[in-house]
Order: structure tokens, then C-alpha cells, then sequence
């Protein structure tokens, strides 16, 4: 079992991960990065990135991934291929285990591991995933307007995207599984009162139909009827949640209801003294690249002010 002493861990690779790695390296603070399972977070899975500042022409999401590891590199981060199984932040300096067996003593941790957005399970949406399947009407709705679209959810976050769709998009197909939805009155008003959007109750997805060239349509049933129906679109958005990534730290950091980890109001500072927790791990609202990479930037600067009073502490 090997045993590894650094200064900053940095937990998670997306642009959070690495942006904390930038200014903790500039800070000379020789910090130390795991991957985890996904190198480069749900940013990978992404064509198109077209909202991220400094891009003019977009870039590609795996490709704006290896540039921010690169200029993680080129200040001294270590980068290391490996997912954190453990953690023990009972005492300090903190401890956490590497692939069931490697050891690494941390003065501070910065936790970026993200969220995975949840999908229905159907083979059709891996098929079609960024070929007219979304998660974030946000980040890939642009590519959309002037098309037909449906989302599924009957949240929050469902009324909010079909709203948002509804002004770029002919036409927003909104699939309710329930004879209700979930959301706020006022979201729920929204949606009624928005011309373009059609709600389909008591509905499920039970295909996503498409040929070379993406998505062409759905197949929805009626679950109360069992009467089933083909619709054309081009776009099926999921907004039915993401869960966090954060189970290995439950047992010591502080997370709402769903594992999002609760930070102090701004900062990036947990429960756990030394822990920090940047990016869509501790954001359940924004969920972009351009905010998780400013969480990881104060992420890094907490560290970096954590680490100054605690040598002064013990000079």
C-alpha cells in the first residue's frame, strides 16, 4: 500500500477540478488530482461546448477538457489516473483511499466529483445521446430552435426547461408521467399559459426513434389507456434530476436531502475544517461549466487561505 502526503487533494476533473488545480498550482501549493471514474466529467460526454467564454467558434467538450489539463500541468499539478473509494475525515491532516488499496494524507481537499444526470434507462437514449438527446436545455437548446422538441419531468427544472425551449422551438412536447406535476403553481402557470407547449399527462417514453442522422420522433404510451402514439421532433431533453456524486462522503460531510454538499454562503467551506466542495457536487441550481469552473477557483483560494493560517497557527 503506497502513502502519498500532499498539501491539496483535488478530487474530481471537470472544470471545476481543474480550474482549482490551476490556481492552486500558480499558488505553489503542488497540488495533486484524481480523475475519478470519468477524466474530464460529464463535459466528455459533450459535443458541442458553445457558452463557454473564449471559445468564438465553440469547442468540443472532450477537447476543452485535455486544454484545461494541460494548463493544469504546466503549473505543476500532478495529475493521477484513480478514483477515491474512501475517505476518513475524522482527524487531521485527512485521509483518503485511492482504488481500495493507495493511501493519501491531505492538509486540505477539495471536493469536485459533480453530478450524473439521471436518464429513463432506455437503450435509445445512449444511441442518440448528443444526436438529439440532452440533459441541459441550457448548454444544447441553441442547437434546437426553429425545431420541435420534447421534455421529460414534471419538476422544476422541467417546467423551467420546456419554458426556455419554448422560446427558441416551434413547438415543446412536455411528458408528465403523473395526472400532475410537481412544480411551483407559478412554474406550472408558466407552462399553461406558454402557447407552444403541449403537455402530455399520464404519459411515458417508451422509445426514442431515430436513423443516421439523429433523432426524427418518440414513441409515448399512456399509461392509464395503454394507447400509444408516434410524435416527430428532433430534440428529447431529460430534466427529471442529476444525482451528485458524493456517497464516499456522507458519513462526515454535511449534504441536503438529495447529497448535494451544503457550503457556507460564499465560500466553498464544509463542515469538515480543511474540506472544500466546488462545481456541480455543491450546486443543484446553476450546473454549468462557466460556475463550476468560479466555485473552483474559490475553492483553490479557501485552500490557499486555509493553509496560510494553519502554518501560522503552528509557527
Amino acid at each position: 500500500m503506497a502513502k502519498e502526503e500532499v498539501k491539496v487533494l483535488i478530487i474530481g476533473s471537470g472544470p471545476a477540478g481543474y480550474t482549482a488545480a490551476i490556481y492552486a498550482a500558480r499558488a505553489g501549493l503542488k497540488p495533486v488530482l484524481y480523475t475519478g471514474g470519468q477524466p474530464g466529467g460529464q463535459l466528455t460526454t459533450t459535443n458541442d461546448v458553445e457558452n463557454f467564454p473564449g471559445y468564438p467558434e465553440g469547442i468540443n467538450g472532450p477537447q476543452m477538457m485535455l486544454d484545461l489539463q494541460k494548463q493544469a500541468e504546466r503549473f505543476g499539478t500532478k495529475i493521477n489516473y484513480g478514483l477515491v473509494t474512501a475517505v476518513d475525515f475524522s482527524g487531521y491532516p485527512h485521509k483518503v483511499t485511492i482504488d481500495e488499496k493507495d493511501e493519501v494524507i491531505a492538509e486540505s481537499v477539495i471536493i469536485a466529483t459533480g453530478a450524473t444526470a439521471k436518464y429513463l434507462g432506455l437503450p435509445s437514449e445512449e444511441k442518440f445521446y448528443n444526436r438529439g438527446v440532452s440533459a441541459c436545455a441550457v448548454c444544447d437548446g441553441y442547437f434546437y430552435r426553429g425545431k420541435e422538441v420534447a421534455v421529460v419531468g414534471a419538476g422544476d427544472s422541467a417546467a423551467e426547461e420546456a419554458t426556455y425551449l419554448s422560446k427558441l422551438c416551434t413547438k415543446v412536447h412536455l411528458i408528465v408521467r403523473r395526472d400532475e406535476m410537481r412544480a411551483s403553481k407559478i412554474m406550472q402557470n408558466r407552462v399553461m399559459n406558454t402557447p407552444n407547449i403541449e403537455v402530455h399527462w399520464n404519459t411515458e417514453t417508451e422509445e426514442i426513434l431515430g436513423d443516421d442522422s439523429g433523432v426524427t420522433g418518440i414513441r409515448i404510451v399512456n399509461n392509464k389507456t395503454g394507447e400509444k402514439k408516434v410524435v416527430t421532433l428532433q430534440g428529447f431533453f431529460l430534466a427529471i434530476g442529476h444525482k451528485p456524486n458524493t456517497d464516499i462522503f456522507k458519513d462526515y460531510i454535511e449534504m441536503d436531502e438529495t447529497g448535494y454538499i451544503k457550503v457556507q454562503a460564499g465560500s466553498t467551506k464544509t463542515n469538515i475544517e480543511g474540506v472544500f466542495a466546488v462545481g456541480d457536487a455543491a450546486d443543484k441550481v446553476y450546473r454549468q461549466a462557466i460556475t463550476a469552473a468560479g466555485t473552483g477557483c474559490m475553492g483553490a483560494l479557501d485552500a490557499e487561505k486555509f493553509l496560510v493560517a494553519k502554518e501560522l497557527q503552528t509557527a
